[in-house]
């Protein structure tokens, strides 16, 4: 049964874990400053189920697609652009960090439906130059940029 704290309802489980296990998870949660097991297992828990939806399901999600690139690989950055332009309903924002070696690394802020934005990642990861890219969704979505009536 669900109790009331705050302003959130939780539910109590038991887990049984491995030899070992439990003091690993008590090294993470002391590493990373989690005030309890609780709020480490619930934001671990979180992540993974906004991996699962967005790996296997449908439906709008925000996330990123994080790429490192050749800067100077002939028409790649226009064809990036390209890409995310054909997709402008979709690409929010990007943000552009040169690195060493002439690489670029390069984050877009996505949203839409999670087989749009994984066929966005796919486009983007297959241009010659693009060394490495990644797609990161959750199932949770930014407010409307803008309204219709305005």
């Amino acid at each position: 049964m669900p109790k009331k704290t705050d302003t959130k309802f939780v539910e109590r489980i038991s887990l049984s874990l491995p030899n070992g296990l439990l003091d690993r998870f008590d090294k993470i949660v002391e590493d990373r400053g989690f005030p309890n097991r609780s709020q480490a297992v619930s934001e671990l828990l979180s992540r993974e189920v906004d991996e699962h939806q967005a790996s296997y399901g449908t439906g709008i999600h925000t996330g990123t697609i994080t790429m490192i690139y050749e800067h100077n690989r002939p028409d790649l950055k226009r064809r990036l652009a390209e890409i995310q332009y054909e997709n402008i309903n979709e690409v929010i924002s990007s943000l552009h960090v040169l690195l060493e070696n002439e690489n670029t690394l390069e984050v877009v802020l996505v949203q839409g439906d999670a087989d749009k934005l994984r066929s966005i990642a796919d486009e983007l990861v297959t241009c010659k130059g693009v060394l490495t890219a990644s797609l990161t969704l959750t199932s949770s979505v930014m407010p409307p940029l803008q309204h219709p009536d305005s």
